[in-house]
């Protein structure tokens, strides 16, 4: 990527002041020169590259929205544009369900440190979000986004306590098998972690524990080989129908906005399956059944967002 970086900064600012640019993107060449696609999220890498490039002082992206939103105005009606974040909050809100900016888009500006906008085409007006590397959350939850029909696999140690190279074997396997986890818990005997998969591939696998004779039942080839994999070290058990809540938040405040949370979750009477604070510093993650998702996100959405929580704020 960074060969082509002087061309195009000389291409670019050859276009006269009085002249407006039209670059088409999305369309690049593999490696072989042949014509194809950049992906999902294409034009906006295009136009991120192209900003980053030339030295620009902001890379726009134009939506149908008012920006990065504190919540899925589908779920929550109440969801506020939030003016602000950091490259590494936008990114975590991307990958843990929020669609409004592809984390690969924004890598050319990460790199030269150059602020992405995300706008509105419907409403010009509206200032966005500004996406910058120097920031600092203002108040202790910057967003919250979910990933819907997600599954937990948990995965415990037959061996004895203490023995080592059980996590390594665990790790390997779901690399060999070429599974991506979403969310990882951990001890020195057992493993939790969830897989973004559609539940309709694992329509033939009951919930329960699972051993290398059900490896057959299991119609994903990944998870069916993890499981012949493991079966000789390990008690598996799958459960399908999940849903990932993640809330943007300062880490500095994470006993705070989590005692509210549980609070929440409490007067809901919803059980957390799982949870985890990323390496990010900037997310927290619960696992929650795939039913309650919508009340959650909204109870906790009135809670950081609305001054309307349903239990005294921490």
């Amino acid at each position: 990527m960074d060969d082509c970086w002087p061309t195009l900064d000389k291409k670019i600012n050859e276009i006269p002041d009085d002249t407006v640019g039209v670059i088409t993107g999305f369309i690049g060449k593999d490696k072989d020169g042949a014509i194809t696609t950049l992906g999902r999220g294409g034009s906006d890498l295009t136009a991120s590259l192209l900003g980053a490039a030339a030295g620009f002082d902001e890379v726009q992206v134009w939506k149908d929205v008012d920006g990065i939103l504190s919540a899925d105005p589908r779920v929550c009606a109440q969801a506020v544009p939030v003016p602000r974040v950091s490259y590494q909050e936008a990114a975590e809100l991307a990958y843990f369900g929020a669609k409004v900016l592809h984390p690969v888009a924004m890598q050319p500006a990460v790199k030269t440190a150059t602020p992405v906008r995300v706008k509105n085409s419907y409403n010009p007006e509206a200032e966005g979000t500004l996406i910058t590397a120097d920031w600092t959350q203002k108040g202790k939850v910057s967003a919250i986004t979910s990933k819907s029909d997600i599954v937990v696999v948990d995965i415990e140690s037959t061996r004895m306590l203490g023995s080592y190279g059980f996590l390594s074997s665990v790790f390997e396997s779901f690399k060999r098998n070429k599974l991506s986890v979403d969310v990882v818990a951990t001890s020195e005997v057992s493993v939790s972690l969830t897989l973004n998969k559609n539940v309709e591939i694992l329509s033939k696998v009951q919930e329960g524990p699972i051993n290398q004779q059900w490896a057959e039942n299991v119609q994903d080839t990944g998870l069916r080989g993890v499981i012949e994999d493991l079966s000789d070290i390990s008690n598996i058990d799958i459960r399908s129908g999940r849903s990932i809540v993640t809330l943007i938040a300062d880490v500095k405040a994470s006993s705070s906005v989590l005692a509210t949370v549980f609070e929440v979750l409490d007067a809901l009477g919803v059980q957390v399956e799982m949870l985890s604070q990323g390496a990010s510093k900037v997310n927290i993650s619960l696992v929650v059944p795939g039913n309650k998702e919508k009340a959650v996100i909204q109870a906790l959405h009135s809670c950081f967002f609305e001054d309307q929580c349903m239990v005294p704020m921490s």
